[in-house]
């Protein structure tokens, strides 16, 4: 379980560990490891899961610790915050962007499913975005990295279903999160408006007029690496409350 210290991952981590699995809740950063093992029994590690090294890690001390590895989750990622239009768009950031949002899944998938191939059971959950169907302004690199996210599930699911192994996709809307936060308060200057006024606009997006929880993304994770979604795969799973965004 990457991207394990805070939002989604966080709420991820808690909800797999409340139904008896066993976690490997990986994050940069020691302090919300910590604060996360504080709540749940779960295992921590801090890592780069933006480096083949760091997946290799990560792989590696899962196994060491848990035992094959059964369950992939691969949420870690950088949100879209720093970016601008494509042509003002800095090369590093591009990178950077690709190298967490896209490379180290790949890394990280390509590492573990063997494990599940071996034992004819896993589920891998990519955590992409609405944005991985919908082009948006400023997030040349976040758009692309999402998409991006979204080809790679549907390939693995090809390549790992005839092993009773499924691979699926969930494309959360606005959550509010710490990235969203950031993205919020970017905006927020760029525009001259309040934060407030921007997540306003954000959930008057969606028909019930808010924003969705990390919670309720994460329940809709929980279930694709349950037993019961065996018959769902390849599939990218929208959860924004009837929203396009």
């Amino acid at each position: 379980m990457t991207g394990a210290g805070r939002g989604i991952g966080r709420a991820t981590a808690l909800a797999l560990a409340k139904r008896g699995a066993r976690v490997l809740g990986v994050s940069r950063t020691q302090a919300e490891l910590d604060s996360l093992a504080a709540e749940a029994p779960v295992k921590i590690l801090a890592e780069d899961v933006g480096t083949e090294d760091g997946c290799r890690h990560v792989v590696d001390e899962a196994r060491s610790r848990l035992g094959p590895i059964e369950i992939l989750v691969n949420n870690a990622g950088i949100g879209s915050a720093h970016e601008t239009v494509v042509w003002e768009e800095d090369p590093e950031v591009w990178r950077e962007t690709l190298r967490v949002n896209l490379d180290g899944p790949f890394h990280l998938t390509r590492l573990a499913a063997s494990d599940m191939v071996a034992r004819r059971w896993g589920r891998i959950v990519m955590v992409s975005s609405t944005a991985g169907q919908i082009g948006a302004p400023r997030m040349p690199a976040y758009c692309a990295s999402k998409h991006g996210l979204i080809g790679l599930m549907r390939a693995t699911a090809q390549d790992v279903g005839p092993h009773d192994v499924t691979c699926n996709a969930v494309l959360p809307g606005w959550v509010r999160t710490e990235m969203a936060e950031r993205s919020a308060r970017f905006e927020a200057e760029r525009r001259g408006i309040t934060e407030d006024e921007v997540w306003a606009e954000r959930a008057s997006e969606y028909p019930p007029g808010r924003v969705i929880s990390p919670e309720e993304i994460a329940e809709v994770i929980a279930f694709l690496a349950s037993e019961g979604a065996s018959g769902i795969s390849g599939e990218a799973v929208t959860v924004a409350l009837g929203g396009p965004w």
